[in-house]
C-alpha cells in the first residue's frame, strides 16, 4: 500500500494505491482499472508530446481513477465523483495525472516484488 498527498487548487489530497484499487474500481465503475489506466498513460505520453487536448473518455478515465485513489485513501470524502470533483475549480490534469501514474506505476512495483519474494521463500 502506498500513500501520497497531492496538492489540488490549494488544498492537500490524499490518494493511496494498493491490491484494492482495481476491485473498488470495478465496483464503482464496472470498467476494468487495468485496461482503463493502460489507455490512459499511452494518451497521456501522446498527447503531452502533440500537445493536443485529451478527448472526454480519458478525462472520464482520469476522474474515476483519482477519485477511487482519494476515496480508497479518506473514505470521508463525498460520496459521488461529482461532488467531489465540485470541490475544487478547474485543475490541469497534466499537474495531477503523471502523480497518479506514478503512484499507481509504484504499487504495481512494490506487487511483483512482493511475489517475487513469495515465490522465492516458497522455493518456486
Amino acid at each position: 500500500m502506498l500513500k501520497r498527498e497531492i496538492e489540488i487548487c490549494g488544498k492537500k489530497v490524499a490518494f493511496r494505491s494498493s491490491a484494492t484499487i482495481p476491485r473498488l474500481y470495478r465496483a464503482k465503475f464496472k470498467r476494468d482499472i487495468f485496461k482503463d489506466l493502460s489507455k490512459l498513460e499511452k494518451s497521456y505520453k501522446g498527447k503531452t508530446e502533440d500537445g493536443e487536448e485529451f478527448q472526454i473518455e480519458d478525462l472520464e478515465i482520469f476522474e474515476n481513477v483519482a477519485y477511487i485513489m482519494a476515496y480508497h485513501a479518506d473514505n470521508s470524502i463525498p460520496p459521488t465523483i461529482e461532488e467531489w470533483l465540485d470541490q475544487f475549480d478547474m485543475f490541469s490534469i497534466y499537474e495531477v495525472l503523471p502523480q497518479i501514474l506514478e503512484l499507481w506505476g509504484q504499487n504495481m512495483m512494490v506487487e511483483v516484488q512482493a511475489k517475487k519474494e513469495l515465490a522465492g521463500v516458497q522455493g518456486k
